[in-house]
């Protein structure tokens, strides 16, 4: 395989006479791949991680445009995170995407009589749930009638159990509606949040994992929802350092390389194609989307392999903007009354030094994702006008759009019957990705839990010590 590796020297030969030494193979190189393979590594498994893409990190990646380094869309990530900030602190990159002080979002309404309004939803150092408090009786965007239901759905909330099945197969918006939040509670305060975090409207979300992420973002510690966010491009963390770190750990990193089928050997282990030749192991972690997965699966591995079909997929389309001028002052906003939903300042992370670049992120962009880029242009260039009165005066030096059409999993109702464990029925091969059953919605979190039970259930079955694993890890599991 050396003629594919682009980062370890090829190691010990990977045969049944070294079967002592434990061979993994990772078939994929996102977050959870990578994870696995960390994992695995730091319990003293010998690991080969296999990419087909030229680069690690998934769909969370960098590209160059001109001068700039770009990222494909913008990604945050939550205080209560702790798995992707143990992601982080292993790669050496936790100071290289910082967390907030404090919650805190300003959101500008554009559809009030007297012109845009700015409120802000942010936290005080109390406990749950009073650290939102205040913040809720003052926001400017909710009628008082409106702030009093939404603080009682949110009591509400926290009496759910996320775990519950039944909740699964609810839909939130059917759930809020009954809980007393109007059409406006729900664009202005719920799906604010939840279309970001869930990538799809409350109507469209499974209640099992809306109360997920509420409980836990908003009404576990009062700093749980504090944002955090790359300040340089995700390559650097998620392909560089990754990189670095696997290298350290001992890891053959192979990217270019397709896995073409993954099967048992006849021997207790598993055979790996790749083009031109196949590697032995003892155990494989597939951690790629949930189709590749299907294609990959040898016949009998899961009960009923058809539901991984059944998961669907929901897009995210990216705006980029480049002014020639600074037109936005603060690290980001969202906003009502508009298409627009999160607008973030990318200049300093891109490498721009005159002008500024924006990224706008536009989750659950089913009506969108295909629009030429002349239309996207024509009819949000005027709404950042709307939204950032700087702008308008501005000239756009570049204006170009990145598309994740597969961006996450839908979180439908019903979603989590179809979302698979680590384990399957053939001995030796475990699944990872942000669809399986991590509890999570397809975050980055999701990913790198789902790496780290994958690796923990293969420890276990290789009779490897599980001492090393991180601290969330029995929550993953």
């Amino acid at each position: 395989m050396s003629h594919h590796d682009d980062t370890v020297p090829a190691g010990p030969p990977a045969d049944p006479a070294t079967r002592s030494a434990r061979h993994a193979v990772v078939v994929g190189g996102g977050l959870a791949g990578i994870t696995a393979a960390l994992t695995l590594a730091d319990a003293g498994v010998r690991v080969t991680l296999l990419e087909g893409r030229p680069r690690l990190g998934g769909l969370a990646f960098s590209f160059r445009r001109g001068g700039l380094t770009v990222d494909n869309g913008q990604h945050v990530y939550l205080r209560c995170c702790t798995a992707y900030r143990w992601f982080l602190d292993r790669v050496g990159g936790a100071a290289l995407a910082p967390l907030q002080d404090r919650l805190d979002v300003p959101v500008v309404d554009l559809d009030r009589p007297e012109g845009r309004r700015l409120g802000r939803l942010r936290r005080d150092a109390l406990p749950v749930p009073l650290h939102l408090g205040r913040s809720l009786a003052t926001y400017p965007h909710l009628s008082l009638a409106d702030r009093a239901r939404a603080g009682r759905a949110a009591l509400a909330l926290q009496g759910l159990d996320p775990a519950d099945p039944a909740l699964d197969a609810q839909d939130f918006g059917s759930w809020l509606t009954a809980h007393g939040q109007s059409a406006r509670a729900v664009e202005a305060l719920w799906d604010l949040i939840g279309v970001a975090t869930l990538n799809a409207a409350a109507g469209d979300t499974s209640l099992g994992l809306a109360a997920m992420v509420f409980k836990t973002g908003l009404l576990s510690d009062p700093g749980a929802a504090d944002i955090g966010w790359a300040r340089v491009p995700l390559g650097e963390l998620h392909d560089r350092l990754a990189r670095e770190a696997l290298l350290r750990a001992g890891v053959r990193t192979g990217t270019r390389t397709r896995v073409t089928a993954v099967s048992p050997d006849g021997d207790g282990g598993w055979a790996v194609r790749v083009p031109g030749e196949t590697l032995r192991a003892d155990t494989v972690v597939l951690a790629v989307p949930q189709r590749e997965a299907h294609g990959l699966l040898p016949a009998g591995a899961l009960d009923d392999p058809g539901k991984l079909l059944e998961i669907g997929t929901a897009p995210i389309l990216n705006l980029h903007v480049v002014y020639d001028r600074k037109v936005l002052g603060v690290p980001f906003l969202t906003a009502l009354g508009t298409p627009l939903q999160w607008v973030f300042d990318r200049t300093e992370a891109s490498g721009l030094t005159e002008g500024q670049y924006l990224a706008v992120s536009q989750s659950a962009a089913q009506e969108e994702i295909d629009a030429p880029v002349a239309v996207l242009r024509e009819r949000y260039l005027p709404e950042l006008e709307r939204l950032l009165p700087r702008a308008r005066g501005a000239a756009v030096k570049d204006f170009f759009v990145t598309r994740e059409r597969t961006a996450t999993f839908a979180p439908t109702p019903g979603v989590g019957r179809l979302r698979p464990g680590a384990r399957t029925k053939a001995p030796g091969l475990y699944l990872a990705g942000a669809w399986t059953a991590t509890g999570w919605p397809a975050t980055m979190e999701s990913a790198v839990r789902s790496g780290v039970g994958a690796a923990g259930a293969a420890l276990g079955a290789l009779g490897r010590s599980r001492d090393r694993l991180p601290g969330f890890f029995e929550e993953a599991a």
